[in-house]
């Protein structure tokens, strides 16, 4: 691998004529980008994992204070999940919470064919690149080397028509980004190895990865123990007319805070990316910050994307 340097991110040159990394395929997109939460360039690339008695395409990760030194490449580890092929990783600090690392990974399936040799010469793809498919799943970290698989589901499923379903097609391109005041795109190689091939940008609410979900039936959740800085709970929500969020404050024992029930809640209505939480007795959590605390959700056909701190 070699590096290189721009000031305006078109006209490009070397660091340096030596590779900086040698050990791996590198026959992948190679990412790098420096972490202000590990205080470090991170770099992640192909790397070839072992699974069961198969090799498989996994990912590995290596770090640099100088972008000329970099530490040995070690595998990523995603915990007990089952393994998959992942192609590409995409990983990147998200924008609106940079210490969490988001990747849109393509997942592939070599040699589960979905398509035909006939339909595929109708289609004019590549005779080499019909006998796979893939998708896009969504991988997060929050450094080290540990990647969370909480989402085993596809991310981005292949869109309906046969085109979607060939080898390398559904590969997301790097990072997610600001596309509107509420809205965030991501970008997605279509129709691979075919003479339609393009990016299509696919568009998401800010903070819209994933949300607490609750039915028509209500139900609720507590997370973990939690400190904060600032003084008051914000969070990204939408509900239905009939539809509510309420947040009720315990201590680490589990036990209601005082002017902090659901009763004391005023309950949220409504669809909005930044709303702050507000009890009868006001919003400000100053006194609670640095406290070992438990925030209890109660939804009714809602869904909770995000919740944050600030002064």
């Amino acid at each position: 691998m070699i590096a290189f340097s721009s000031d305006d991110g078109i006209h490009w040159k070397k660091l340096r004529e030596e590779p900086v990394l040698t050990s791996e395929p590198f026959d992948s997109q190679n990412i790098s980008f420096w972490s202000e939460n590990e205080g470090c360039y991170i770099c992640y690339f192909r790397k070839w994992a072992k699974a069961g008695d198969k090799t498989i395409r996994s990912v590995g990760r290596s770090t640099s204070l100088d972008f000329f030194n970099w530490s040995d490449p070690v595998s990523m580890d995603f915990g007990d999940t089952p393994a998959e092929e992942l192609y590409t990783n995409q990983t990147g600090p998200y924008f609106r919470a940079p210490h969490i690392y988001i990747a849109t990974a393509a997942r592939f399936f070599p040699g589960k064919q979905v398509i035909s040799e006939e339909q595929a010469k109708r289609l004019g793809v590549n005779p080499g690149y019909f006998r796979d498919c893939s998708d896009a799943v969504l991988i997060t970290s929050r450094g080290g080397n540990i990647f969370q698989r909480t989402f085993m589901e596809g991310f981005l499923r292949p869109g309906i028509g046969l085109g979607n379903w060939v080898s390398r097609t559904n590969y997301p391109a790097l990072n997610i980004v600001q596309t509107g005041e509420t809205e965030m795109s991501f970008y997605v190689n279509q129709d691979y190895a075919q003479p339609t091939s393009h990016l299509r940008r696919y568009s998401l609410r800010i903070d819209g990865f994933s949300s607490l979900h609750a039915d028509y039936a209500p139900g609720e959740m507590t997370t973990k123990v939690l400190t904060f800085a600032g003084s008051h709970l914000v969070i990204n929500f939408s509900t239905s007319a009939a539809g509510y969020i309420i947040v009720e404050l315990l201590d680490n024992q589990g036990n209601i805070i005082q002017g902090h029930s659901a009763d004391d809640c005023i309950p949220l209505t409504g669809n909005e990316i930044s709303r702050v939480v507000d009890w009868k007795q006001g919003s400000d959590l100053s006194a609670l910050q640095n406290t070992a605390v438990k925030f209890r959700f109660k939804l009714k056909d809602a869904d909770l994307f995000s919740l944050r701190f600030e002064e």
